[in-house]
C-alpha cells in the first residue's frame, strides 16, 4: 500500500468517527443545522472510499493500453467527490425547507454542540494532514479530500455558533436558515472542486509561475543550443508532462545534441521532479525566433 493510500484509509477511519459524533449530535438535538452537518460527513466517508479506489488505480504502472500511466484516475475521484458534495447540498436544502414549516425547539443543545466541537477538531487536524500530504505527494485526490474537510470545518464552526444563537435568542427560525446558509457554502465548495478537477482532465497547464520557471531552467542549462520553441506542459495527477523543440546548429553531432538534452533533463528533474520530458531536436533552419533563446551556438 502506497503512502497516499494509507492517508486515504486514514480518512475513512476519521470520517466514520466524525460521522458518528455528528449523527449523535443531530439525534440529541433534532436540529436541522446539525443534520446538515452530519449529512456532509456521510459524503466525507463516501468521498474517502472513492479516493482510496482511485489512488489504488492511479498507482498501477503504465501498460499497453495506458502508456502514460493511470494518474488521471485521481481527477475522476475529485470530480465524483465534488458531485457528491453538491448532492449533499441539495439534501440540506430539502431538510431546511421541511424544518421551516415544522419549527421545533432544539433539545439538549449543549450536548449536541459539544459532540459537534469534538468532531470539528478531528476534521481540522486531519484536513491539515491531508493538505500537507497532497502537496508533498502531488495527489489531486488527497488535496481534494483535504479541501473538502477544511470546508466542513468552516461550516461546522458556523453551525455550532448558530445553534448557540438559536438557544440564546429563542428564534427557532434561525435553525433552518442556518441550514440553508450551510447548504449554499457546501454547494459552492462542490462546484469549485468539480471545476478544478475538470481542468486536470482537460490537460490544463500548470500555474504561469511554474511554466516560467521551466523556461528559465531550460534556458540556463541548454548552452550550445540556439532556441527552444513550442514548449507545452500539462498535468496528469502527480505527473507533469513537458515537451518542446530544441534547435541546435546543423553541424552539431547527435552525441553532442544528446548531451545537451540530458543536461536539460537533469536540471529540470533536480529542482522539480515528477516530470515526463520529451525533447525534439531540430537543425538551426527550423528556428522560429519566437521561442526561448538558450545560448550561443557552438559546443
Amino acid at each position: 500500500m502506497s503512502n497516499a493510500e494509507r492517508y486515504a484509509l486514514g480518512s475513512i477511519v476519521a470520517g466514520c468517527l466524525v460521522l458518528g459524533l455528528k449523527a449523535a449530535a443531530w439525534w440529541l438535538t433534532g436540529s436541522a443545522a446539525l443534520y446538515s452537518d452530519a449529512l456532509e460527513s456521510i459524503v466525507n466517508v463516501a468521498a474517502s472510499l472513492i479516493a482510496l479506489v482511485a489512488l489504488r488505480f492511479a498507482a498501477r504502472p503504465a501498460d499497453a493500453n495506458h502508456p502514460y500511466g493511470h494518474d488521471k484516475a485521481e481527477f475522476f475521484a475529485a470530480v465524483v467527490e465534488g458531485v457528491l458534495i453538491s448532492v449533499a447540498a441539495l439534501l440540506i436544502f430539502e431538510q431546511a425547507w421541511q424544518s421551516w414549516w415544522r419549527v421545533h425547539p432544539i433539545d439538549a443543545p449543549l450536548h449536541g454542540i459539544a459532540l459537534n466541537a469534538v468532531a470539528t477538531v478531528i476534521n481540522a487536524v486531519w484536513s491539515w494532514v491531508l493538505l500537507a500530504a497532497g502537496r508533498r505527494l502531488r495527489s489531486p485526490a488527497l488535496s481534494a479530500d483535504g479541501r473538502h474537510l477544511l470546508a466542513d470545518v468552516v461550516t461546522s464552526i458556523g453551525i455550532a455558533a448558530g445553534v448557540g444563537l438559536v438557544v440564546l435568542t429563542g428564534q427557532l427560525v434561525l435553525d433552518p436558515l442556518l441550514a440553508v446558509a450551510t447548504g449554499v457554502y457546501v454547494l459552492w465548495s462542490g462546484v469549485r472542486m468539480i471545476s478544478s478537477s475538470v481542468s486536470g482532465l482537460m490537460d490544463a497547464a500548470p500555474e504561469p509561475a511554474v511554466v516560467n520557471r521551466i523556461k528559465d531552467l531550460v534556458a540556463n542549462s541548454a548552452a550550445g543550443a540556439i532556441e527552444v520553441h513550442d514548449l507545452r506542459t500539462r498535468h496528469a495527477g502527480r505527473l507533469t508532462f513537458l515537451e518542446f523543440h530544441l534547435v541546435v546548429p546543423g553541424s552539431m553531432t547527435v552525441a553532442t545534441a544528446h548531451r545537451i538534452c540530458d543536461r536539460i533533463e537533469d536540471t529540470l528533474k533536480q529542482e522539480m521532479g515528477h516530470l515526463m520530458i520529451t525533447i525534439h531536436v531540430e537543425p538551426e533552419e527550423k528556428a522560429k525566433q519566437v521561442g526561448v533563446p538558450v545560448g550561443v551556438p557552438g559546443g
